[in-house]
């Protein structure tokens, strides 16, 4: 979210209109403060398994911000078909798989337990299929001998950070065209897939 937020100054044709969390003690909430970005918190607890009420709120909450893109940054709450509906097309989110591939939770430790070559994130639209929606942007990394999740999970980081942005800001001009960044001990290169 830092990053995205702290990206969308000068010539970004997008600029952020809320930070919503639905949790109260989220990280990120006194950093968009100290941005100068309207905050928002719907706790999802009180909600219990009532998914229906849950978004209901953040929908009203949305809705009075008047967000053109919605983008997912380490939002675990599954979104349910109703509400990825109302907002089709401009809700992205940021996985840390090269999808199709592992698609939900662990997938530092199932890509390294598969013997992969590489890992890395995806950018993709979200849809009612769980990390299922078109693909806008992959970033790979090498996975190394000596690999271990949290060492993985640091240098896809990296490259999240990289990504995402470049993403959001060509998804806020119209442009879908996919994305690959990759790296090994180099600096990221970057290159357009066509479809």
């Amino acid at each position: 979210m830092l990053t995205l937020a702290r990206d969308m100054t000068a010539d970004h044709p997008a600029r952020p209109v809320l930070v919503l969390s639905n949790r109260p003690d989220a990280g990120g909430l006194p950093k968009a403060v100290d941005l100068g970005i309207p905050t928002a918190v719907v706790d999802h607890r009180p909600f219990g398994q009532d998914r229906k009420a849950f978004e209901t709120e953040l929908n009203l909450v949305l809705e009075a911000a008047v967000p053109d893109i919605i983008c997912l940054a380490g939002f675990m709450r599954f979104l349910t078909p109703i509400f990825v509906t109302r907002w089709a097309g401009r809700i992205l989110n940021i996985h840390p798989s090269l999808l199709p591939k592992y698609p939900g939770l662990h997938t530092h430790v199932r890509a390294i337990d598969a013997g992969d070559a590489q890992a890395g994130c995806s950018v993709h639209e979200v849809t009612d299929v769980l990390d299922g929606g078109p693909v806008l942007g992959q970033a790979r990394v090498p996975i190394l001998p000596d690999d271990t999740p949290d060492a993985l999970a640091r240098r896809v980081l990296g490259m999240e950070h990289l990504l995402y942005p470049l993403v959001l800001r060509r998804f806020a001009i119209g442009d879908r065209t996919p994305v690959i960044l990759s790296t090994g001990s180099e600096s990221p290169i970057i290159a357009e897939r066509s479809e």
